[in-house]
């Protein structure tokens, strides 16, 4: 599940404790965070075979300088090498996020190539899912022309990004306005979001919104949540994760998705999945998924993998 966390964080981690620390002194942090996964994976569908797929391979580069009076500027430039490994690209790499901000108390402004407020949105908890797994990711998540506002309160955490259309320019896309908003009580997260969405320069704009829902039982969590997309489509997602063992966790859920065009046929997805850390380092874990769609013509998909994180 997305947790309460300030996504552009005015720590260096960014939410991620297990980060290295490369360097550290008269102010300046640099840490270095991994996130690597490979599976071998059966995709759903129609005559699929296994493969190796990698997701994620990335190295995260976070830079931070202490400007005293609760002030911090920051930066961060995060590499992908899963499309290079499956043969996508030549050059070996590919820049995902690379932004600047500062940071005042609780709230930071960020700007450059980096995820939209809407991508903190949503439960499900599958590892692959072959359509989209939310109205937002299906319009779209991130920009390279982005301000974003975080702001992070006692009990509510808050954002707001704005992409540029940068209409002329080599980064010239869409025009995106998105905001988040989540809040945490007596072991309920809930959770809502809204796109404005113009996907190209003179196309019409059109709106997503999403309300989700969380509740931490102790022995699992349970979550649901609804988006739609104005005359496009509606999702609903409903997730539960459960530990089995004190090293081994178990997730299960189930996403339905209506089209509102007659041409499009509507379809429901399952998955279950199991994961094992090691208990003596956490951030090494072996897992696999099933997953399968009500779509005609298609197969039952799997995966097994592992993953290194730090």
């Amino acid at each position: 599940m997305k947790k309460l966390l300030l996504a552009v964080a005015v720590s260096v981690a960014a939410g991620s404790a297990s980060a290295a620390t490369i360097y550290e002194g008269k102010g300046l942090t640099y840490t270095l965070n991994g996130d690597l996964q490979i599976q071998f994976r059966k995709e759903v569908g129609k005559d699929e075979h296994t493969d190796i797929e990698f997701d994620d391979l990335e190295l995260k580069n976070h830079v931070s300088y202490d400007l005293g009076n609760d002030m911090t500027a920051f930066g961060r430039i995060d590499f992908g090498f899963k499309n290079a490994a499956d043969g996508k690209y030549d050059d070996g790499s590919n820049l995902e996020e690379a932004y600047l901000g500062m940071s005042f108390g609780n709230t930071s402004i960020s700007f450059g190539k980096q995820n939209f407020a809407s991508d903190e949105f949503g439960i499900e908890e599958a590892y692959e899912m072959e359509s989209k797994n939310d109205r937002f990711d299906a319009m779209g998540t991130s920009g390279d022309d982005t301000i974003r506002l975080d702001v992070e309160l006692a009990n509510a955490y808050i954002v707001a990004s704005y992409e540029m259309d940068a209409e002329g320019e080599a980064s010239e896309n869409g025009e995106y306005f998105d905001l988040f908003a989540s809040t945490e009580f007596n072991n309920i997260t809930l959770a809502a979001a809204y796109q404005n969405a113009t996907e190209s320069i003179g196309a019409e704009d059109f709106d997503t919104w999403g309300v989700s829902a969380a509740y931490d039982a102790g022995f699992a969590t349970f979550a649901i949540d609804y988006s739609t997309t104005d005359d496009v489509a509606d999702q609903y997602n409903v997730a539960s994760v459960f530990a089995v063992a004190p090293t081994t966790k178990m997730a299960i859920g189930v996403i339905d998705t209506d089209f509102d065009s007659i041409n499009k046929e509507d379809f429901t997805e399952w998955y279950a999945n199991v994961t094992y850390k090691f208990p003596t380092q956490k951030n090494v874990s072996l897992f696999a998924e099933i997953a399968d769609t009500d779509q005609s013509n298609s197969d039952m998909g799997y995966l097994a993998g592992m993953r290194l994180k730090f």
